[in-house]
């Protein structure tokens, strides 16, 4: 499937307050992904690079503890800044990182929930490669394919992802020791599949869908179909993150 970044800024734009409250997945990875930081990263880092820092989750967890000199914060549009005004010594790169040149010398490179949205994830590996300083990180999470699932299975709309073995694979390619990798599924439960879509809708996530128009048909049908993913919790909205600890050495 093809990527608007241009409509993929404008839903996360639009999105960026309820995504927030909403995003409760995200801010869950973020959370495990700075954990797995903590264990295989020097806690000095002079300079990082946050690819798709959105509101703060993974970047305010690493502020309070690895030692940061110089950070790089990049975004594709410019109303994330009013997350980080707290923040010192921070530097903005907004725009699309694969069309952005990166800084030079950095001892990490870190993104959480961002990397599914690269359309070509081994030309951005590669340049991130030669941004890192020998023996400098890159720590991120990703989205595997059982992501959105039963969305895709009912709508066939979303992204392709990538899965964990190819994933390692076009690390290594690029010239990266993987440190560590691991992935999981996680499951949100709802009372009705229309507060999943608005769900999507408050995360920004709606972006892949950008030929897809509801008819009041269509919405009813999707309603009936998603019955077979109804349990006596809910109805269920699969997510599956990928998590990685990967170093320049070479």
């Amino acid at each position: 499937m093809s990527i608007n970044k241009a409509l993929v800024a404008q839903r996360f734009a639009k999105a960026g307050q309820s995504y927030v409250e909403h995003a409760v997945v995200q801010k869950q990875i973020s959370a495990q992904l700075f954990e797995y930081l903590k264990v295989y990263c020097s806690q000095s880092l002079n300079s990082v690079l946050e690819i798709g820092c959105g509101s703060g989750n993974l970047t305010h967890l690493c502020e309070s503890y690895f030692q940061v000199e110089q950070l790089f914060l990049n975004d594709l549009y410019e109303d994330v800044e009013q997350h980080f005004i707290d923040l010192k010594n921070i530097s903005w790169l907004i725009g699309d990182i694969e069309q952005l040149v990166l800084p030079n010398s950095l001892d990490a490179v870190i993104s959480s929930s961002v990397l599914q949205w690269i359309i070509d994830l081994p030309a951005l590996l590669q340049r991130i490669h030669s941004a890192l300083k020998l023996n400098g990180y890159l720590g991120f999470s990703t989205f595997g394919p059982d992501n959105l699932t039963e969305i895709k299975q009912l709508t066939g709309h979303g992204l392709n992802y990538i899965n964990m073995d190819a994933l390692q694979k076009q690390l290594e390619q690029q010239g990266f020791d993987v440190l560590f990798i691991k992935q999981e599924h996680k499951h949100l439960y709802f009372d009705h599949p229309k507060s999943i879509l608005q769900h999507l809708k408050s995360t920004g996530v709606t972006a892949t869908a950008q030929s897809h128009r509801w008819t009041k048909q269509s919405l009813q049908q999707f309603y009936s179909d998603y019955q077979q993913f109804h349990d006596e919790q809910g109805f269920r909205l699969t997510y599956h993150p990928i998590y990685v600890i990967a170093r320049r050495t070479a």
